[in-house]
Order: structure tokens, then C-alpha cells, then sequence
């Protein structure tokens, strides 16, 4: 007797096969053959977007007949145990969920496992490593690249071009905010790479406002602009009045640097030019850049953060420890506090940048702006505070001051100089920094200003609440960085065991 034919398993990617050859129809028609080549990538684009989204739909289905095929199989009671690890005892098929991915809305299939008084299991999310929500973690990594790139606008028009009509603006928001919440966890774990103690390692510290909704702004700030707006509205602001509508957002760099010693003419020409017998020195070279910011936390906290990964770079305190600020009191009090805290013995630097408009400013006060007078005077001034005579210069044009008999606002500008000079002393040993080859200023952090904050959260017409600030903040910290890529793994491994935990899994920490 002749065996029966066994009949064959159904060819699971059928639909797809089909999508592909009617694409590959259409493109050996006779209209493809007219059409200019824009005309084909789009035709390409569009059809090969849902050819792409039907062979995930197709995998997904696959799936899910392997999933029954193996519970007919087991067809013994489940024993599929939840989070809480109460058993699950009834099996049920069918239970479908949508995915919205990169390629379009795809039909998840799957048994769930049910007990009473307890959730629903579905041992095929977790394989899945499904989103608690509609969309995929491959859309939400799109959508933070192209939110921290432009307006949230312009990230959902470019992710509509991409993947077409996938996600509205308020869950493009939802899904930034959401991909941000492990990043002090990130840092907390992630190992910085070592370096040598020959190597100084430079702090900056500073802050930038960014423009807010009324309800995202401090308790002060916010009771100034009520009490300006009962005040009625004026054509102008008074001179030195402010629009009380920003919140300071502090921002902090941690670099090591190779050393490059430096002479104060390197930095400041002598008058009349440089000599082409000795050609200005090279600076010191910023490597393995940190930033962090922050909207939402104190400014005593990043500051605390910022050491936290200097100490990480130098857990010894073998290394020289620069910190460079702009002369902000409260800021500068904040870095002693915390260094007296942990111990550490620091080298303050005033931004150079800031005492030479100081000096530039006196210098108008006795010359004509623009003047080769000026420019000699502010040098010779210059040079002497960078050689380590900062109060011999105050000295000496506050004497100048007298002697010419200055008029009140031109002494002024002599004046406050002067006193700001000798006010900083302690902080302005330029010939100690430049003869050991440190920075003297503050360009890393006020770059990073301008990057983070200015060139994102600063666009015209932006008015931020505070989740929205504080994730686009950071994440744009964490691509400047260099972090992004290790970053979203461990992002992604920390929200599958926040959404799929196991009851016997063991307390341990991921290391980035």
C-alpha cells in the first residue's frame, strides 16, 4: 500500500513573497519604464515600507503558530509563573496587541496565561521584549535622534517622511522624556577610562536660562512675573528689568588635558606684533570631554555630579584639580562647599576671557576706543597680570586714574576694575597655570552652553515645561558625549527587566 502524501507546512512569508512580487511587477511595467528616477525612490520608498512591515507582520504570525504548536504539545496544565510568582493555570489564545514600529503598525498574536485576582502573563512579550506602550523601541530611538536635533515639529515631520503617519507630537514628547530616565543610572555605572597623573583634570561650571511655561518656573521667578503682569502691560522693559519668564539651567564639563606650557605673550601680542623668531605656543588640549545639565535639579547636586566624575577619573586625588569659573559668587561657593566635603584640594582660576574685558573697559577710559594707546595700554596690563602682578596693576591704574583726574564715569570704569582685580586674587595665579601647561578659560563650558541649551532649547518661539527641558537636556548632553550608542543599550536592557521582572531574578547592577 502506498504511503500517504504528508502535506506540507504553509509558507509562513506568503503574503510577503506576494507584496515583493507585485512590487517587482510594478517596476517592470510599462509606466515604471517612463518614470525619472525620483519618481521610482518613491515608488521604492512607499512599497518597500510595506513590504518591510509585512515581513515583520508575517514573522510575528510565525511566531505566534510556534507558540500554540508548543502549548498543544505541553498539553499538560500551564506553569507559567508570574512577577509575583503566584502560578498562572488557565491558557487562552488569541489575545492580540498592536505594535507600531519603524515600518508601520504591525498585529501582535499571542496565549496569555491567566490566574484569579492576578494579571494576565504573556511569556511572548517578554521574548518580544514588548514596549509597555504602542510603540517600539526602535521608533522611540528615532525619535529622540530627531528631537534633539530640531523642534518636536520638525522631528515629527521627519520621522512621518521616514516611516510615515506613526506617531503623533504629545507621544513623540512621551516617548523623549521616557528614554532619558536612566541616564544618571547610566553614569553611576559606566567606568571612565583611565589616565596618567601627569594629566590635570579641569572642572567648569556654568549657567544659561531657557525660556518656560509659567507653571515650569521657580516659585520667585513666577511671583515676579504676576507681580509684573498686574503692573499692566508697558511698551518696554525698564533698563536692567527682567522678563521673568526663564529658569537657570546649570551646566557642568569634566575634561582631562594635555599639558602645554605657556608664556603671557603666547596668550596677549605685545604691541607692535609678534616677533616671527618666536611664534605663539600652542594651548592646552581638551581630551575625554564630560558635560551633564540639568533644568530641574539644584545647581548643588550637577556640581556634586561633576566631582562624582572627577573623583571616578581620580579616586586618589593624585592629579591637579582645575577649576576654571567666570567670578559667579554662588557658583564658585558651591564648588568649595563640595570639594571641602570630599577632601579635595582645588587650583580656583578666574576665566581670563572675563578679566580682560575688565581691563579692555579701563582701557577706554583713558583712550580713545579703538586706539593704538588702548590696545598698548590694555597689553601692557594684561601681560602683567597673566606674569603674577594682578595687584600691582590695579595699583597702578588706579593711580592713573588720580593723577589724570578722570571724570566720575570713566573713574568708575578704572574703579571696577581695580576693585575686581583685588578682589580676586587668590584666583588669578595665571603664572602658576600657564608654567605648568593648564587652561585659563572657561571656553569648554561656554561651549557646551551654547550647544545644549542655545542651539536646541533656545530656538525661537520655545516655551518648555520641565520633564520636556530636562530630557532634551540630557539627552543632548549624552550625544555630545559620545555615549549614545552604549547609552540606549542599557537603556533597553533596564526597561526589560522593569517591565518583565522575574521572581527569582537576583539584585545586581548593570555595568555601562
Amino acid at each position: 500500500m502506498e504511503p500517504y502524501d504528508a502535506l506540507s507546512e504553509p509558507d509562513g512569508y506568503a503574503a510577503s513573497r506576494d507584496a515583493f512580487e507585485r512590487l517587482v511587477s510594478t517596476l517592470a511595467g510599462a509606466p515604471a519604464h517612463s518614470m525619472a528616477h525620483d519618481d521610482l525612490e518613491e515608488l521604492l520608498e512607499q512599497q518597500g515600507r510595506e513590504l518591510l512591515r509585512q515581513l515583520m507582520q508575517d514573522h510575528l504570525d510565525l511566531r505566534a503558530r510556534a507558540e500554540e504548536a508548543a502549548a498543544r504539545i505541553s498539553a499538560g496544565q500551564p506553569t507559567v509563573r508570574g512577577p509575583e510568582g503566584q502560578m498562572r493555570t488557565w491558557r487562552e489564545s488569541n489575545h492580540p496587541r498592536w505594535l507600531t514600529c519603524v515600518f508601520g503598525p504591525v498585529r501582535v498574536t499571542r496565549i496569555a496565561y491567566r490566574g484569579r485576582g492576578v494579571a494576565n502573563v504573556h511569556p511572548a512579550d517578554e521574548q518580544l521584549s514588548l514596549p509597555a506602550g504602542r510603540h517600539s523601541r526602535g521608533l522611540a530611538r528615532l525619535a529622540v535622534l530627531e528631537a534633539v536635533r530640531g523642534s518636536f515639529d520638525q522631528a515629527g515631520a521627519a520621522i512621518e517622511r521616514q516611516c510615515g503617519r506613526v506617531l503623533g507630537k504629545r507621544r513623540l514628547k512621551e516617548l523623549v522624556v521616557a528614554s532619558a530616565v536612566d541616564i544618571a543610572a547610566y553614569y553611576t555605572a559606566k567606568i571612565p577610562t583611565p589616565c596618567t597623573r601627569e594629566m590635570p583634570l579641569i572642572i567648569q561650571v556654568d549657567g544659561k536660562g531657557i525660556v518656560m511655561r509659567p507653571e515650569a518656573l521657580r516659585e520667585a521667578t513666577r511671583r515676579a512675573a504676576a507681580k509684573s503682569t498686574a503692573a499692566g502691560r508697558r511698551g518696554r522693559l525698564a533698563p536692567g528689568e527682567k522678563p521673568n519668564r526663564k529658569r537657570m539651567a546649570t551646566v557642568a564639563c569634566v575634561f582631562d588635558v594635555i599639558p602645554a606650557p605657556r608664556r603671557p605673550h603666547d596668550i596677549v601680542h605685545p604691541p607692535g606684533g609678534r616677533s616671527k623668531t618666536r611664534p605663539p605656543r600652542q594651548g592646552p588640549k581638551a581630551e575625554r570631554k564630560w558635560c551633564t545639565a540639568s533644568v530641574i535639579r539644584p545647581p548643588e547636586q550637577v556640581v556634586a555630579d561633576a566631582f562624582a566624575q572627577a573623583a571616578s577619573r581620580d579616586p586618589q586625588h593624585l592629579r591637579d584639580w582645575i577649576v576654571l569659573v567666570d567670578g559667579a559668587r554662588h557658583q564658585l561657593d558651591l564648588i568649595q562647599d563640595e570639594a571641602a566635603r570630599r577632601g579635595i584640594r582645588l587650583n580656583i582660576l578666574l576665566d581670563f576671557v572675563h578679566v580682560a574685558e575688565y581691563c579692555w573697559t579701563a582701557a577706554h577710559a583713558f583712550h580713545p576706543v579703538g586706539s593704538r594707546e588702548a590696545e598698548t595700554w590694555a597689553a601692557d596690563k594684561l601681560t602683567a597680570i597673566l606674569a603674577g602682578h594682578a595687584d600691582r596693576a590695579a595699583t597702578e591704574m588706579t593711580a592713573q586714574a588720580m593723577a589724570e583726574q578722570l571724570h566720575a564715569a570713566r573713574r568708575d570704569a578704572v574703579t571696577t576694575c581695580a576693585r575686581y582685580l583685588t578682589g580676586h586674587l587668590d584666583q588669578l595665579h595665571y603664572d602658576t597655570a600657564l608654567a605648568a601647561g593648564w587652561p585659563i578659560a572657561t571656553g569648554a563650558v561656554e561651549g557646551a552652553c551654547r550647544h545644549l541649551i542655545a542651539d536646541r532649547l533656545d530656538i525661537t518661539g520655545a516655551r518648555w515645561g520641565l520633564d520636556g527641558a530636562e530630557a532634551v537636556l540630557q539627552l543632548r548632553a549624552l550625544i555630545t558625549n559620545g555615549d549614545f550608542e552604549d547609552y540606549w543599550t542599557f537603556h533597553t536592557t533596564r526597561e526589560h527587566q522593569r517591565l518583565y521582572p522575574s521572581p527569582d531574578q537576583q539584585n545586581y547592577r548593570l555595568t555601562a
